[in-house]
């Protein structure tokens, strides 16, 4: 193949030219189309395309394709494809994978098992939201295991190819099992009331304490340190709340530079809050200060998020905390009771609240005196 004439050279010389040409008739000899190495070429994953094949995944699908052999109607299909972050290919495109037809099928089963339509795709959304984080974590664990200085593209994209294929027998199981364990702890902790058991129908709003902490100054660290370690930070902060979590308080989400967490309790999640501010402070001076924000009422929950005047509530207090501190509203200032400190925070006018908002600041009870 004349792989410069294919216009697959561009740009490259000296070393870097022969590694490529030594990928590319590596490519060829292991049977990949001239399409499938243009698309990946294109698209600057021609070092993965390799793997691919170790892992048993190749484009080799068109649209039509996906209809006839999944079986389900088009406009099913194109919900779950799009669901999936993808797009629908025109003009008879190669364009999907085994993968994609075997997700079909398995979520025609879930339907015809009785599963309403919409919620099989918000389920799927979610699990592909998900699941495409963790493939990209995990893309950049088996190059970390290759990775080393002088490799030239060739000998990368084969030592990437053989790393992938031996840890994908290993991440369907563990992907699995996690899904089973946080539905075994979901199934011990839901509580469903007694007009919810008459009514027969999903729990609805329940009384929920919520928390937010944000980084502060996390925007402005972006412009000054590298993403590698913006994004570690973000990690870390990630971390430290996942070491504090204990029952009834539950992780829910992380959104940049902030996390959220929910408790039916206020005092568990008050004192993980205080624990979580020191946490960050033990950390250094490297490390943003936190702050976090605390609202109580009634809310719901949907698709493993919350939702409520609690949520954006707790979310706006958060944005007005000094950093280091813990501010709350008086719901949960008055639930917590006598075992803090607690100081007039003012009274509040918050975005996209109604009202003004009482606050109060959160500390630790000062140590009783042995004397």
């Amino acid at each position: 193949m004349d792989w410069e004439a294919e216009g697959l050279l561009e740009g490259l010389e000296g070393d870097d030219r022969r590694a490529r040409t030594e990928l590319l008739d590596a490519l060829e000899a292991e049977g990949f189309e001239l399409a499938d190495i243009r698309r990946s070429a294109s698209e600057g994953e021609l070092l993965f395309l390799m793997a691919s094949r170790a892992i048993d995944v190749s484009v080799s699908l068109t649209w039509d394709d996906l209809i006839e052999r999944s079986g389900l109607p088009e406009r099913l299909v194109e919900r779950l494809i799009r669901s999936q972050g993808q797009t629908r290919a025109y003009d008879g495109q190669v364009w999907y994978t085994d993968a994609d037809l075997e997700m079909l099928r398995t979520t025609g089963q879930f339907i015809q098992a009785g599963v309403p339509e919409d919620q099989v795709v918000a389920v799927g959304r979610l699990l592909g939201r998900g699941f495409s984080q963790a493939a990209e974590v995990m893309r950049g664990i088996a190059m970390e295991l290759v990775l080393e200085p002088g490799l030239d593209e060739r000998e990368l994209a084969t030592r990437y190819a053989h790393a992938a294929g031996s840890l994908t027998p290993m991440i369907e199981p563990l992907l699995g099992n996690l899904l089973k364990l946080h539905l075994s702890k979901l199934v011990q902790t839901e509580i469903i009331s007694a007009e919810e058991r008459e009514a027969g129908r999903l729990p609805g709003a329940r009384p929920m304490t919520v928390a937010f902490a944000d980084l502060v100054g996390f925007t402005r660290l972006g412009e000054k340190v590298a993403p590698d370690e913006l994004g570690a930070v973000a990690e870390r902060l990630e971390q430290l709340v996942l070491d504090l979590v204990e029952a009834p308080v539950r992780f829910v989400k992380t959104i940049g530079d902030a996390v959220m967490v929910v408790s039916p309790e206020p005092i568990p999640l008050l004192e993980m809050a205080l624990d979580l501010i020191e946490a960050a402070e033990r950390e250094g001076e490297s490390f943003p200060q936190l702050r976090a924000g605390l609202a109580a009422g009634e809310a719901l929950s949907r698709a493993g998020d919350w939702f409520g005047r609690p949520v954006n509530l707790a979310s706006r207090v958060t944005t007005v905390a000094r950093p280091g501190s813990v501010l709350t509203t008086e719901d949960v200032q008055r639930a917590a009771g006598d075992g803090y400190r607690w100081s007039k925070a003012g009274i509040r006018q918050l975005k996209g609240i109604d009202g003004a908002v009482p606050l109060w600041r959160a500390r630790r009870a000062a140590p009783e005196s042995d004397y």
